[in-house]
């Protein structure tokens, strides 16, 4: 069997096995334009394992294929746990994310039908290896190959430049944006981490796509109106206004743009001027100079409220403001979700890099916007303090008063894993709570993963006679279990706030960071009230909004998500911002409502787009314009590629004064 063969039955298979199962990526275009750009890649393999002395190419062609299926494998895992492809551009952030080691095992239990399918190849070939042909080229046949290979580049170039109609062209994939995967689903995972390697190395630069550049249709968008997306529209309860006032400030954009010469800068300044900013509402200032306790809770999820068992959790989350489609997405663990929240911009993870490398200062940042107006801003976290790299990018987000276990809140409560959420509350608020006004933002753990009754999760033990009669699986009572943890710990605050008499003057929100990933879909679908999917509704979550003065809830049926908690607070605070410097919106302003996912799926108004198979399921009843399908993808992509050179360009440096 000649070794060509061999090693396009092993590319091909990994690249179909990962697209169907991993991505769900079932498009004939797609696995069209995979196998396509995949020829170059077995035809480089086969020259290398066909150069040499026998014994070389041998070596060269067994550990090409233990590093393809390894990779193949690592890639499966981080994924399902992380909603995102491994990139090369975040390592450092990869291996915070990786430091549980139950966490992996979990992944690896959950997902060991597709492993052993990436790993069938490999046994296959040690199973026939003695048949394995490799024969040595001569000088001629080495220089047919080569051309051969230059050739397919060539062509490949030509579907490149071809292929340009679309936000996600080939074309865009390739020289404007930087979306790993969407990459994958086009030119196929090894493709993939060439141009990721590439990128990392030497850059990338993204680019917006602005109005006079829309080529864009809705050719390869499927419409599905089978009505499985909940219920038919409706209009976010808000009050009218009759002459609105925007957040927007007068930033000079106008002779930015024509005094810039840097074409990256000059793009940002253009997508920013085309912005249309968020509206004033009756809403703006209605906590103004009131004290906010902001709470970023590990695992926390909407299938956790339960009147019960979490009875403050409960009470939290159906008064106040009541969002009733709010969406917590996953975006690299939590610190994807702690940026969105105290950001307002998106998360990929070449921002968090770029935001752990360079330490720019966000001035519209949860501690930098209320420390202006006279707030203390403090921020706690009942684990390691330099976890995530917090101790430097809480600078960032204006808290330059941060305390987490090992930098002194190790000595006031007891450290060991897990540590507990009310241990932390209850040794903290004497720090701040007789502050004339203050910000405090508190990042909880006791919801963290494993979800076990063993050694690996204490919190789940504490627990576990509350929920050990419940008609679960066990992963899913140990998951209950901690979230209890979380909501004693919210009783406690509450407790402290009112006896310290400030209750009426304090504002708690609270926000997951992401869903409790190391459940199964069918382990979060047992106590989920309806039938969630894998991609978007598995994220579905609360934003809890609350304050004891509200009588009556205020119900939001508008989507939000993570990135508009922020410019949500900044409105409802009196905080003087511009909108257009932030990628989330205040969610009770009357612009249309949108959450994003790290695929590139999102859910508006009108219904939900899945990204991996270019499919839009709209709402009962609703029906959108012949364009809205293609708009919002191009409106998506430029949220991606703006929050990165919100960064880059220091813009809130440059234009925030």
């Amino acid at each position: 069997m000649n070794v060509i063969n061999v090693i396009a039955f092993l590319i091909i298979y990994l690249e179909m096995i990962f697209k169907f199962t991993v991505l769900k990526s079932v498009k004939i275009i797609d696995i069209a334009t995979t196998l396509l750009f995949t020829a170059q890649i077995i035809m480089t393999l086969n020259l290398l394992c066909n150069i040499f002395k026998e014994k070389v190419s041998k070596a060269i062609f067994y550990i090409s294929t233990v590093i393809l299926t390894i990779y193949f494998i690592i890639q499966t895992i981080f994924y399902n746990l992380f909603s995102v492809p491994f990139s090369f551009m975040t390592l450092g952030l990869a291996s915070n994310a990786l430091d549980f080691t139950n966490i992996i095992k979990d992944a690896i239990i959950q997902n060991i039908g597709i492993l052993i399918l990436l790993i069938i190849p490999l046994i296959l070939i040690i199973c026939i290896h003695k048949k394995i042909k490799f024969k040595r080229f001569n000088g001629k046949q080495i220089g047919i190959r080569i051309v051969s290979i230059i050739i397919i580049l060539l062509a490949l170039t030509g579907v490149i430049f071809l292929d340009r109609n679309g936000v996600y062209s080939s074309y865009n994939l390739f020289f404007n944006i930087n979306a790993q995967e969407k990459n994958i689903a086009k030119f196929g995972l090894i493709n993939s981490t060439v141009i990721d390697i590439y990128r990392t190395i030497f850059g990338f630069e993204e680019k917006a796509v602005l109005e006079e550049n829309n080529n864009d249709n809705n050719t390869e968008e499927n419409l599905e109106t089978d009505g499985t997306n909940e219920t038919e529209q409706t209009k976010p309860t808000e009050p009218e206004i009759t002459e609105p006032t925007y957040n927007e400030l007068d930033l000079g954009l106008d002779e930015l743009v024509k005094q810039t010469t840097d074409k990256g800068l000059k793009n940002v300044y253009e997508y920013i001027s085309s912005t249309e900013p968020t509206n004033q509402n009756d809403y703006t200032g209605y906590f103004k100079d009131k004290n906010l306790i902001f709470i970023l809770a590990e695992g926390f999820n909407s299938i956790a409220v339960n009147e019960t068992l979490t009875p403050t959790l409960y009470k939290l989350t159906n008064s106040g403001f009541v969002f009733n489609n709010f969406y917590s997405p996953v975006f690299l663990s939590t610190t994807g979700g702690e940026f969105q929240a105290s950001t307002g911009l998106i998360p990929t993870q070449s921002i968090l890099s770029l935001w752990k490398k360079n330490k720019p200062k966000i001035s519209y940042a949860l501690g930098n916007s209320f420390s202006k107006y006279g707030y203390t801003v403090n921020a706690y976290h009942n684990w390691t303090y330099t976890y995530y790299s917090r101790q430097d990018t809480m600078k960032t987000l204006g808290f330059s008063s941060y305390m987490g276990i090992g930098n002194g809140l190790e000595k006031l409560m007891d450290s060991k894993w897990i540590p507990r959420d009310v241990d932390m509350i209850n040794v903290t608020t004497d720090m701040y709570i007789s502050e004339d006004k203050f910000v405090t933002y508190y990042i909880t753990v006791s919801g963290h993963a494993p979800y076990n009754f063993g050694s690996g999760n204490s919190t789940a033990t504490r627990y576990q006679e509350y929920v050990q009669d419940l008609p679960y699986s066990k992963p899913v009572k140990a998951y209950l279990a901690t979230q209890m943890e979380l909501d004693r710990a919210l009783e406690l605050l509450i407790q402290k706030l009112e006896e310290k008499g400030i209750l009426e003057d304090t504002v708690i929100a609270l926000v997951g960071d992401h869903y409790p990933y190391t459940l199964s879909i069918d382990q979060v679908n047992e106590v989920s009230t309806y039938s969630r999917d894998s991609i978007v509704e598995v994220n579905r979550s609360n934003f809890i909004l609350w304050n004891s003065e509200m009588q009556e809830p205020v119900i939001v049926d508008k989507v939000g998500s993570q990135i508009d908690v922020l410019p949500t607070l900044l409105n409802l605070f009196g905080i003087e911002y511009d909108s257009r410097l932030l990628i989330g919106q205040d969610i009770l302003s009357d612009n249309p409502g949108v959450a994003i996912f790290s695929n590139r799926s999102w859910v508006s108004d009108y219904g939900t787009y899945f990204s991996a198979d270019k499919q839009f399921v709209p709402k009962n009843n609703v029906e959108v314009e012949e364009n809205y399908i293609s708009d919002m993808n191009k409106s998506v992509a430029n949220k991606f590629t703006m929050s990165q050179s919100f960064l880059k360009y220091n813009i809130y440096e440059n234009l925030v004064k």
